[in-house]
């Protein structure tokens, strides 16, 4: 018996068709890779940097630290937020921003008067 009955016959070793499934795999692979990981990451960084521009003063926000608080003034990298309790004012980077919960109400305004426009 010699090496190569099975599966892959020892002419096709050595031929030159040998190339074309590894090449369709390595092509596979890297396809698999940039859909299932590198496309939907930028489309995350996409819309964080999209939120951090459009954060406005009475928007409320919570951190990836877990701190919930209202903005009450907005830099170009930092924010000042107040907590709901004991309005205690916090400066955070804009980067440390994980969510708004409640964006404020000028936004809407400024929509609803573009529309009537």
């Amino acid at each position: 018996m010699e090496f190569g009955d099975g599966l892959f016959p020892l002419g096709a070793i050595g031929g030159g068709n040998s190339m074309v499934p590894t090449l369709i795999s390595v092509v596979l692979m890297i396809a698999i890779f940039y859909f299932g990981i590198i496309r939907p990451n930028k489309k995350k960084e996409k819309e964080a940097a999209e939120m951090m521009e459009n954060l406005a003063v009475g928007d409320v926000i919570y951190t990836y630290g877990g701190i919930v608080g209202k903005i009450v003034q907005v830099k170009a990298d930092v924010i000042v937020i107040e907590s709901t309790g004991m309005k205690t004012r916090l400066e955070i980077m804009k980067w440390a921003v994980k969510n708004v919960l409640k964006p404020s109400g000028r936004k809407a305004e400024k929509e609803e008067d573009e529309e009537e426009e």
